[in-house]
């Protein structure tokens, strides 16, 4: 099975120089936490955070954690890499890339770590495949940066952002790698973010960046299968292990193909089985 089926549904973002939301951190039901160097650290906190994010990299489990370093024009990129490629997170989130050559620029300095990828520029998404193909584990898709190098406004429906969103999913998908939604900024909003979640689910999605504790159980349900949904994936799973070898199976008067195994495996593995 691709990796891209890890369930990371909900990718919560904390500032690595908050200490008390750092605590917090380790408490909450999130499948990934994103330890946070760029935007969410003012500049004369940026060595503290770095330090911070290394030492609990290892505190996390069994939450991924993953660490969003500076970008490759700032002053603090290069010993934001040199401390991951120590302390190793399960991965880097490599903000503000253009291409595959920020990829490749990075994976000499990582260390191995594996790399995600922001999805938050006009030519990163244009060129999403291509940072997919050069080695990135995961895309992510960043919301206000783009919105803001657009020169657009943020809209309820996102209908701005719907080519966009799409050509990040099939970069993704293309290559078997996982894609996370953006942020939903309005905290106060939960009608909306239910729905921008419902959204992102059928745009392909595997799950939702998150800013707040309080959107990690929305965003969870939204990316998780149902129990019908996961009762018939295991019964689909059990036809072919009682048939080994076959390519068709029958269940329930319909007739079964691979990919409908492929699909049942998937969805186990949305719900986190």
């Amino acid at each position: 099975m691709s990796k891209a089926y890890r369930a990371r549904r909900t990718a919560l973002y904390v500032p690595a120089s908050n200490a008390r939301a750092l605590e917090k951190a380790r408490t909450l039901d999130a499948d990934v936490v994103i330890l946070d160097l760029e935007d969410a650290v003012a500049a004369e906190d940026k060595a503290r955070a770095r330090a911070t994010a290394a030492a609990m990299r290892h505190e996390l489990a069994p939450r991924e954690a993953v660490v969003r370093v500076n970008s490759a024009a700032t002053e603090w990129h290069d010993a934001d890499m040199a401390a991951m490629a120590q302390a190793r997170p399960d991965a880097i989130l490599l903000p503000k890339i253009s291409g595959p050559e920020d990829i490749e620029a990075a994976k000499a300095k990582c260390g191995g770590v594996p790399l995600w990828a922001m999805i938050e520029t006009p030519r990163a998404v244009f060129n999403a495949l291509a940072i997919a193909d050069a080695g990135a584990d995961c895309l992510i898709f960043g919301v206000n940066d783009l919105v803001s190098t657009m020169v657009g406004r943020h809209r309820t429906d996102r209908a701005n952002l719907h080519a966009a969103m799409s050509l990040t999913v099939l970069a993704a998908r293309a290559a078997g790698i996982t894609a996370l939604d953006g942020v939903h900024n309005d905290l106060d909003d939960m009608t909306g973010f239910a729905k921008a979640c419902a959204e992102s689910r059928d745009f392909g999605f595997d799950g939702k960046s998150v800013i707040h504790p309080s959107q990690i159980a929305p965003a969870k349900a939204a990316f998780s299968p149902s129990l019908e949904e996961v009762a018939y994936a295991r019964r689909v799973l059990a036809a072919f292990a009682a048939q080994p070898g076959a390519s068709v199976v029958t269940l329930d008067r319909r007739m079964l193909e691979a990919l409908d195994a492929q699909s049942a495996r998937r969805t186990l593995a949305r719900a986190g089985l």
